[in-house]
């Protein structure tokens, strides 16, 4: 019986490290949006267009690059039109289109119907949504970025819980996660939320976190971040540097969300919370904890 070889060529491909993903960013302007640009570096190679035109020229049509998700940077109402949508995804036909929005945006993307077939992302949780995405298409699932436009918000909810249950019960070490909350009510609807994705609540604080709480990850519930917040939020960066914090705001603003960031958190959501912006949060904790780089604050 003859033994098979292997070529080093072949041992090459399978010991190489998975080639990161794509993302196409079209369009830009201010603080928040270059913020967000600047987190999506961390996790994707970036196509970076100022215009949707430019995207016929960009690339070669058989080979690529091919991006995973085209993002519009959207400055204000009306920014992009059904026109725009329709050019890229002639183009890049299997990439889901999402516009990811500002303060002067979020008006529209609250009260009035998206552009069709784009699904509209606040600028602060496009970072950690883009990082639940990314795991679910290296874990071979399509995730709630595969999904339909059409497809049911109840629908979406459970895709994200099945993201976010598989990162908290990823091999190794599982992850505690407290809840804090200025009121009773918002604090038992995150941490039951939360705890029926398949996460483990290990703590629950009325009002602000405490400094000692023996969690990886805290979900605090601030309602607003005032100078109060900031402070405190120091103190629980400087008390453990290695625990995650994410703040859930009503209405996030530029301004007190960068600050926040600045302060030591890891992330600043809209609220009702997104399992799928939490579900990121833990992806990036879990792959902090693999390589050994901590897990702070600084943004994801």
């Amino acid at each position: 019986m003859s033994s098979a070889t292997i070529s080093p060529a072949a041992v090459n491909l399978v010991l190489a490290p998975p080639a990161r993903r794509v993302v196409a960013w079209i369009g830009g302007g201010g603080a928040e949006l270059e913020w967000t640009r600047r987190r999506i570096t961390a996790v994707a190679d970036l196509i970076e267009l100022d215009t949707p035109q430019e995207c016929q020229s960009h690339g070669d049509a058989v080979t690529g690059p091919w991006p995973v998700v085209v993002a519009f940077a959207t400055t204000m109402p009306g920014r992009w039109t059904l026109a725009d949508a329709v050019r890229v995804s002639r183009r890049w036909p299997l990439a889901p289109l999402v516009s990811v929005c500002t303060e002067l945006a979020e008006g529209r993307r609250r009260s009035g119907p998206p552009l069709p077939g784009v699904e509209e992302v606040a600028w602060n949780e496009f970072p950690t949504r883009l990082v639940a995405w990314l795991a679910d298409l290296d874990a071979g699932r399509p995730g709630v970025l595969g999904m339909p436009a059409a497809a049911r918000r109840e629908d979406r909810v459970l895709e994200a819980a099945g993201r976010l249950r598989a990162a908290a019960s990823a091999d190794g070490e599982p992850l505690r996660v407290g809840v804090a909350a200025r009121g009773m009510l918002d604090l038992d609807g995150t941490a039951a939320l939360l705890a029926a994705a398949g996460v483990s609540v290990v703590n629950r604080s009325l009002g602000r976190p405490r400094l000692d709480t023996p969690a990886d990850l805290i979900v605090w519930d601030v309602g607003q971040i005032d100078a109060d917040t900031l402070t405190w939020l120091g103190m629980l960066a400087a008390h453990r540097p290695e625990r995650t914090v994410v703040l859930l705001e009503s209405f996030p603003r530029a301004e007190t969300t960068l600050a926040a960031i600045r302060a030591g958190a890891a992330a600043v959501l809209g609220r009702p919370v997104s399992l799928e912006a939490v579900a990121g949060t833990l992806c990036r904790l879990k792959q902090a904890r693999s390589t050994g780089l901590g897990a702070g604050g600084g943004g994801l």
